[in-house]
């Protein structure tokens, strides 16, 4: 099978080596040509990934035509807000691929799609059997170090889904099968609001009584709104969902829990989002997660808090307080 990776990053990079160890010829494409010349020259990703080794058969181009020619599967490893670009370049070249698979955790702002709804708009010809989404704690650095980890790959289909799992499963990488996409993409997506605030306790150094409680209620709020978009709430309690929650929200190497860190400690957003080199998905969003809460009239107390802080100028101590002191309630 021949891969096109869309998206250097340091998962698309990580995953391009994983297929690439499975014996698949992989092409990744990174859309700034100096990037993609460097790193092909180098077979070394020093921006995203460094200290780890490219093998000599991973094709690398900034030439969109030229990775999609022949891919019978296509891996789309991109930033979410850049998604339906890439899909709308895709639309124009005639298309062998069989299966599109997601790593994107995000939700479009202006259209409040998840990755699948974009895909089936601007891609109609490949049927939604066809597309999957893989998700869980996973963060690259570990992966490519061959740590082990476990995901859950997600399709319409189940016969997709277990061969997109053979396809991606490795011993070091095993990964669970779900039909759940709906819940599996915004589990994804949503736990990265959650990562912001975890940041924020971090940062203010509130101890690990507030942090436990945060992740709790944090699953709980992302799970309310999944439950009234079409997940199923189990999908919550897996790795998509409180896997990756607790990752996102423990790990140094998480890129949104460092921005709360950052903003408990006085700085601004747009700085600290200038000097990042990575996307930190969570704050887009946070945006999106509060304007679809509000659509459907869902309580997501967390998320409000985390949007005052990013977009309000409400400090962060603020938030905090005015969470404690709601009014009280049954647990849900």
């Amino acid at each position: 099978m021949r891969v096109a990776c869309l998206g250097a990053g340091n998962w698309g990079t990580t995953l391009a080596i994983l297929l690439t160890e499975k014996g698949f010829a992989v092409s990744l494409w990174e859309y700034r040509r100096e990037l993609a010349e460097e790193t092909r020259r180098t077979r070394e990703n020093r921006v995203y990934l460094p200290g780890v080794r490219l093998p000599d058969s991973i094709a690398i181009t900034h030439e969109l035509p030229e990775v999609l020619a022949d891919a019978e599967l296509i891996l789309l490893t991109v930033p979410c807000q850049v998604v339906p670009d890439v899909c709308r370049q895709m639309s124009e070249y005639r298309l062998r691929a069989q299966y599109l698979v997601s790593g994107v955790k995000g939700i479009e702002i202006s259209s409040l799609q998840r990755v699948s709804e974009i895909v089936s708009d601007k891609l109609p010809f490949l049927a939604q059997e066809r597309y999957a989404v893989l998700s869980g704690p996973s963060l690259a650095p570990e992966v490519a170090r061959r740590l082990p980890t476990s995901v859950v790959v997600a399709s319409a289909s189940l016969e997709t889904a277990q061969r997109m799992q053979q396809i991606f499963s490795m011993n070091y990488f095993r990964v669970y099968a779900s039909e759940d996409v709906v819940g599996v993409e915004l589990a994804g997506a949503l736990k990265n609001i959650i990562a912001l605030a975890a940041g924020i306790c971090d940062g203010l150094k509130l101890g690990m009584n507030t942090k436990g409680a945060l992740i709790t209620r944090g699953l709980a709020e992302i799970a309310r709104l999944g439950e009234a978009l079409g997940g199923k709430r189990t999908t919550f309690a897996g790795l998509s969902g409180m896997g990756d929650l607790i990752t996102t929200c423990a790990s140094p190497l998480s890129r949104n829990r460092r921005v709360g860190e950052a903003l408990a400690r006085g700085r601004k957003l747009e700085q600290i989002l200038q000097e990042m080199v990575m996307v930190a998905e969570g704050v887009p969003t946070t945006q999106a997660g509060r304007e679809l809460a509000h659509l459907h009239n869902i309580p997501m107390p967390i998320t409000e808090a985390v949007y005052g802080v990013l977009f309000e100028g409400k400090e962060p101590h603020q938030a905090v307080e005015e969470l404690m002191v709601r009014k009280l309630k049954v647990e849900d």
